[in-house]
């Protein structure tokens, strides 16, 4: 096999995941009812590639996030990891593909054991995983720690003495010790500054490119996901509601939600900039989700049939869009 065929390898593929949590509610807490946090989701994703999950609070990003990596379980649905059966696997299959797929997560500071050095933190891994003496984890986690832009000088140093910058570094590293094929970074750099951004991702974009990583990266910033993604999906209310290739989503948005979100972006050059579409309304409650389309109660394109049917993602012009009038606006 050539290594563009490995390159373009599918290493994750999800079919109509869910995840429903029971909540009671009514006097004395009777009645069950469930709580829709991801409402069927599918995709693709390559070695190599990244996708970018977007959408506002509570549309079901971090649920997937807590799926992939094996966290929790789904309600329904199904997904494999390098064709294995993440869902019906056994635990000693669970164990080997949970090394496969690693987390970053939000907070560079609340994610690291302020009690343990940092030469510590990136060993944990290894003491649990793999039989490598205590001279092979420390070399492995100096090397470790040069890739990310960190100096050997620090192995001994506690988070606190760590800029926040820098701990997300940490955080990188000890979620590459294990030689992952994918990790999911949950809102990575929206807890840094601005110029430690970039940097942030610069690193990311070349850990990927040197260890053929895949990248599910979950974010509410669409500058970010414009510059690290190959591929992206708009959620909805625990619904995927439009995805495809970045520049043709960026370029051409169908799905009404999709195009807000865009115009919401703010650009220096005045070029860029569009006619702001403002929504308007809260997002619904997960506990009960509006019949029809989700969003129809927020969208000024809404007739009849959006309040009674649920529209199916559907491919159209390159992409998959889930809305019942796409055809008006499509170019």
């Amino acid at each position: 096999m050539t290594e563009t065929d490995t390159t373009q390898s599918p290493i994750i593929t999800a079919e109509n995941l869910k995840k429903y949590y029971p909540v009671r509610k009514g006097f004395f807490l009777k009645k069950a009812v469930a709580l829709k946090a991801l409402d069927g989701a599918s995709f693709v994703l390559n070695k190599g590639k990244t996708l970018a999950v977007v959408g506002e609070s509570g549309c079901g990003k971090s649920t997937l996030a807590r799926l992939i990596t094996m966290i929790e379980s789904p309600t329904e649905g199904r997904f494999e990891i390098a064709g294995i059966n993440a869902v019906t696997s056994d635990k000693q299959q669970k164990k080997a593909l949970r090394s496969k797929v690693q987390i970053v997560f939000q907070d560079p500071y609340g994610s690291l054991n302020p009690r343990k050095k940092m030469g510590s933190i990136l060993e944990e891994p290894l003491k649990i995983n793999t039989d490598l003496t205590p001279g092979q984890m420390r070399e492995k986690s100096l090397e470790m720690m040069e890739k990310v832009g960190l100096s050997r000088e620090q192995y001994s140093r506690y988070p606190h003495m760590f800029s926040g910058g820098q701990r997300q570094r940490i955080a990188v590293a000890r979620a590459l010790m294990l030689n992952p094929d994918i990790v999911v970074a949950d809102e990575p750099v929206s807890a840094l500054d601005v110029s430690v951004q970039a940097q942030t991702l610069n690193l990311l974009m070349d850990l990927q490119e040197e260890m053929n990583l895949a990248y599910l990266f979950i974010s509410h910033d669409l500058s970010v996901v414009r510059l690290i993604s190959d591929e992206v999906m708009v959620m909805y209310l625990g619904r995927p509601v439009e995805q495809g290739d970045k520049n043709i989503i960026f370029e051409n948005p169908l799905h009404p939600y999709t195009m807000a979100l865009l115009t919401a972006t703010p650009h220096v050059d005045a070029r860029l900039r569009k006619k702001r579409i403002r929504l308007f309304g809260e997002l619904p409650s997960p506990l009960n989700p509006p019949p029809g389309c989700t969003f129809h109660q927020r969208c000024t394109h809404m007739t009849d049939i959006c309040k009674s049917m649920a529209p199916q993602l559907r491919e159209v012009a390159n992409r998959l869009v889930s809305c019942h009038h796409v055809e008006k606006w499509k170019s």
